[in-house]
């Protein structure tokens, strides 16, 4: 499906039979992220809520970058529906000048988080003061009370088990396939939206620097180029 907006864009299609004479219809929705950020480790007040990119990896300053990102579940597919298969499609538009395969995990955060009007310098990868709302490394959605909501643990709150392992190197578009937790992680953000926190990117080694990426986000100029989460469902009526 090549057609892609903010809003879902739904279509129709026919999966395999399942018995002779039977078919089973399913719907597929293409969903642009409604939100999404950086942390930055070196400053709790740092965010990049407005820009058109976001980072995850190990600079070469070894300092850590993890991107948010969420999608609106419930207002895209009916209630009651079954998802059967998902695929996330992030593009990539910068890496380090270090020629390396890097491995990176997506996680499924765990607390609310915000998105401000911040826009980072230097090409964003460096950050910007936050603004009302924002996610930061140490705040969930920063204000400038002295002591905003904060995250239980720097960095972000999500699970300790990664929904799917995935490898990048050069730039381009990567289709993370789906995985058995991925879609048991849309199922739950459809039936239970009060908790569909989106998931963070996170590198698979934070220890080593070098290995950070440069990702669009939904703010990118580029409509081809911002998250989209394809989601195969059948739908309660089916």
């Amino acid at each position: 499906m090549t057609s892609r907006s903010l809003n879902a864009v739904t279509c129709m299609t026919l999966l395999a039979t399942l018995v002779p004479g039977s078919v089973a219809l399913a719907d597929v929705v293409d969903i642009v992220s409604s939100k999404d950020n950086t942390l930055y480790q070196e400053d709790g007040s740092l965010s990049n809520g407005a820009g058109q990119h976001l980072f995850a990896g190990m600079t070469l300053q070894a300092t850590a970058r993890r991107a948010l990102l969420s999608f609106d579940i419930a207002g895209s597919i009916p209630a009651g529906s079954i998802i059967q298969n998902v695929v996330l499609r992030l593009h990539v538009s910068k890496v380090s000048p270090i020629a390396q395969v890097d491995v990176f995990d997506l996680h499924r955060v765990l607390a609310d988080w915000g998105e401000g009007t911040s826009v980072g310098d230097r090409g964003e990868g460096a950050g910007a003061p936050a603004t009302t709302g924002d996610a930061t490394w140490t705040s969930t959605f920063w204000d400038d009370s002295g002591s905003p909501p904060s995250w239980t643990n720097p960095g972000g709150d999500f699970t300790d088990t990664a929904s799917v392992s995935f490898s990048i190197e050069g730039m381009g578009t990567y289709p993370i396939i789906s995985t058995d937790q991925m879609v048991a992680d849309v199922q739950s953000f459809l039936d239970a939206a009060d908790t569909n926190f989106g998931w963070i990117v996170t590198g698979q080694d934070e220890l080593t620097s070098g290995s950070a990426k440069r990702f669009d986000s939904h703010e990118n100029s580029n409509p081809d180029f911002r998250p989209v989460l394809s989601v195969t469902f059948t739908p309660p009526d089916a």
